[in-house]
């Protein structure tokens, strides 16, 4: 398996733990719509929130959450609208990403950046 792979599935546990110490509640986790895949999906304050988690060991070429880019977003709103479709869901939706950045000591930073982004999927 790939180190970045490890780092990633680390993140997302890390996000998961986060988020529901927060009091959010995780409906799913990798779902899938067509090419994207949207990492964590909760539902807070009658809110569904599209997550992205992004983990580096490093910020040499950046944050962590400057590797969302538009071409990732469009992705996730596709999906996004799909998901929002199949659950009927009428209420108010976003998108969050969850920024965690590892250091050479084994611990990390972890930043949740709310309304990180549009476009915002269709309600």
């Amino acid at each position: 398996m790939a180190l970045h792979n490890d780092l990633g599935r680390e993140g997302e546990q890390l996000a998961k733990v986060h988020l529901e110490a927060a009091g959010y509640e995780i409906m799913d986790e990798n779902w899938c719509h067509g090419k994207a895949e949207i990492d964590i999906i909760a539902y807070h304050n009658k809110t569904i929130i599209f997550i992205e988690v992004k983990a580096r060991s490093g910020n040499y070429f950046g944050q962590p959450e400057d590797f969302v880019d538009n071409r990732k977003q469009k992705l996730l709103a596709k999906a996004a609208d799909e998901y929002i479709y199949l659950m009927n869901h009428q209420g108010e939706a976003r998108f969050d990403i969850v920024s965690i950045l590892f250091n050479k000591s084994g611990g990390h930073t972890l930043k949740h950046i709310e309304d990180a982004f549009w476009p915002s999927p269709s309600i």
